[in-house]
């Protein structure tokens, strides 16, 4: 039967994650003038682990986090849900990035995964946490050597790691392009996005986090010495503010000379019957990954459904919406779908219940990092590029200590210490950005030019292939 845009006819564009009839109640929007000791700003994954953490260390501190829209709404509500050890977005990415650094950062990577699941233990949050690990698979016969690097390098830094050839995988997920794969089985695995940051949001309100919503941050300055936050309907004087907007880059026009605001699609099904599932196998439920020039990622929910992510896109006004025009139509969504039964033509007669987007910070970096300002007063923690639901509470928990000047053993080393090149401005990037994402559309099938292109680019400091 084959690939048919019907599959999409019916498609909501919106977050599968998002819609849900238990969504928590609105905090109120800011109205007036106040002051904090510390003031959070940005209500995604990273502003609520700061919060979380800033008060538990310290309960009597007075911390603030304002949030221009609904937490959860921006970025933390719209990702495929995938947690990892990893803190510098893959193994492969920490070696080309800190490779003498590599065994400390895998340890802060397990203390990472070791502490949100202690917070969610202990704040009794049900985020459909499912400890199955990550399964990274083959495309084709051409990426299997580095699937078994890559099984290598997790060997070599101790973890529990499990080699497929292409007979092997199919007792894990069955797909025809699948040739090999590694199943890294430790401590990682799926979350419900959204659960996961209501669940924060609940515990920051119950430590005493003062919380607001439909609060936008419409200017910082300093003022008698002490920060001073203009918001849509009032103010907030602080002595410190981590900024917590990630692929929004708010908090200071400089931050965007290190980021660009990359959107990501995802496509959900609607729940598959036990006979659809046993087409495809995937009894262990891992989230994956597979290595594509233009990668693809997929994972089971709860309620049995499959998501499957990937296929970059770029607006030129730079403005990162929440929900963009030009994402709310099936054309976007079609060569993802195309993907999706490419992947597994046995389920041609499955339906997509939700489509959506969602903003990356796309850096050189592909990874966390932090930049100073106002005398270091003031951080922003962000640059995730991917792998951000569960390194977010790393981010926050190494942002903070900048920002309170604490004498941590990490602070001294090269990530914590750096930042990423900077990067064209417009319209040079809208021009570079096209580019980039054709070249990744098509380098697969097409080659040529393309893949010259992408290495030119990985040349540059983007590890795209």
């Amino acid at each position: 039967m084959g690939f048919s845009t019907e599959a999409l006819k019916d498609v909501t564009f919106f977050p599968l994650w998002l819609d849900n009839p238990n969504a928590p109640e609105v905090a109120p929007q800011l109205i007036g003038h106040t002051s904090a000791d510390l003031l959070i700003i940005g209500g995604g994954f990273t502003g609520l682990w700061a919060a979380i953490l800033a008060k538990e260390a310290n309960p009597d501190r007075d911390v603030m986090l304002i949030e221009a829209g609904k937490v959860a709404y921006g970025a933390s509500g719209r990702p495929g849900g995938v947690v990892s050890t990893s803190v510098m977005h893959g193994l492969h990415n920490a070696e080309r990035l800190f490779p003498d650094d590599l065994a400390q950062l895998e340890d802060l990577g397990r203390d990472n995964l070791h502490g949100m699941l202690d917070t969610l233990e202990r704040h009794k949050i049900d985020a459909h946490f499912e400890r199955t690990g990550e399964l990274t698979v083959a495309v084709g016969d051409e990426n299997v050597a580095d699937v078994k690097t890559e099984y290598e390098l997790h060997k070599k830094y101790g973890h529990t790691a499990e080699f497929f050839d292409k007979e092997q995988l199919r007792t894990q997920i069955k797909s025809p392009i699948y040739s090999a794969g590694l199943w890294n089985k430790e401590l990682s695995g799926t979350v419900h996005p959204a659960l996961l940051a209501w669940g924060l949001k609940r515990a920051a309100q119950s430590l005493g986090v003062r919380l607001h919503e439909f609060t936008p941050m419409e200017n910082i300055e300093r003022e008698n010495g002490v920060l001073k936050v203009t918001t849509h309907d009032g103010s907030v004087k602080a002595r410190k503010i981590l900024l917590g907007t990630n692929a929004f880059a708010a908090g200071d026009t400089r931050i965007k000379r290190r980021v660009v605001g990359i959107r990501d699609r995802i496509i959900a099904t609607e729940p598959l019957t036990d006979e659809q599932w046993d087409r495809v196998g995937w009894a262990n439920r891992q989230g994956i990954y597979d290595t594509r020039t233009q990668m693809n990622y997929l994972r089971r929910t709860k309620d049995n459904r499959m998501t499957f992510g990937g296929r970059l896109t770029y607006y030129y006004d730079g403005t990162n919406n929440t929900d963009p025009a030009g994402e709310r139509v099936v054309d976007p969504y079609i060569r993802l779908a195309g993907a999706f039964h490419r992947a597994f033509p046995q389920l041609d007669d499955v339906k997509f219940t939700h489509a959506w987007s969602g903003p990356i910070a796309l850096t050189t970096r592909m990874a966390v990092h932090f930049q100073e300002y106002m005398q270091g007063d003031m951080v922003w923690a962000g640059g995730y590029s991917g792998f951000g639901v569960s390194t977010s509470r790393f981010g926050a928990r190494v942002g903070l200590a900048k920002l309170d000047g604490e004498d941590l053993p990490e602070l001294k080393l090269d990530f914590a210490r750096t930042m990423p090149n900077t990067i064209p401005p417009e319209p040079f990037r809208w021009i570079g950005s096209k580019i980039t994402l054709y070249a990744l559309d098509t380098a697969d099938e097409k080659g040529g030019w393309r893949k010259a292109w992408l290495k030119l680019v990985d040349a540059m400091g983007f590890p795209l292939m």
